[in-house]
């Protein structure tokens, strides 16, 4: 099954934190180019991964997107990398088109599902978030709050890790975005770095 391909019929959206579609749904990107709005859907916790982004120095083309997570995701296991082809196999509630969050979609999950109650990192681009609606502002100190979603939080069944998360978004040939979730830090690291991946869904909506 293919959602990404398939518009949302319901004119009421899921709430975020929400049970919906395999997952819980997370929030919403409007992509810069095409203009396509997407509802973004988190898998449970116990559907992490954790790997190598690619391969040091080689840039993957296609792998750009901070909305595509699929596109992303698909142009990195094309490129012969293990951790996408993983993602890409999944298969959670019935659904199969799951993917490495791209960077404004990880951005969501951390916005909506911080799991602690440490001061959020003013470094460098933490929470702007152009892509999404509505639009992300830079982090401060307590904005965002530890989530309101009791799985989520810090010791629930659905919460992140107190570490770094890959997105699928490449940044360049040697490194590739990801977020720290124990305080919100958004950066790039080096492609060949061992992170976690918390898979995601998408599903164009009008």
């Amino acid at each position: 099954m293919s959602a990404v391909e398939k518009s949302a019929q319901s004119t009421t959206l899921p709430a975020i934190g929400e049970a919906y579609g395999g997952g819980y749904v997370t929030g919403i990107t409007r992509d810069p180019e095409t203009g396509v709005r997407c509802l973004h859907i988190t898998a449970g916790a116990e559907h992490e991964l954790k790997g190598v982004w690619g391969e040091y120095g080689k840039k993957i083309e296609g792998a750009d997107s901070f909305t595509n997570s699929r596109a992303n995701t698909e142009a990195m296991a094309a490129a012969g990398n293990e951790l996408a082809k993983q993602v890409l196999a999944l298969e959670i509630g019935g659904f199969t088109d799951w993917a490495i969050p791209a960077r404004d979609v990880q951005e969501l999950q951390y916005r909506h599902f911080k799991p602690t109650t440490e001061e959020n990192w003013q470094y460098a681009r933490s929470g702007d978030n152009p892509n999404s609606e509505p639009v992300g502002l830079l982090y401060t100190e307590e904005n965002p709050l530890q989530t309101v979603h009791e799985a989520f939080r810090e010791g629930g069944a659905e919460a992140f890790r107190d570490a770094a998360y890959w997105s699928s978004s490449q940044r360049s040939a040697y490194y590739a975005f990801g977020l720290l979730f124990d305080a919100g830090g958004q950066g790039t690291s080096d492609k060949y770095g061992e992170l976690r991946v918390r898979p995601v869904r998408s599903e164009i909506i009008q």
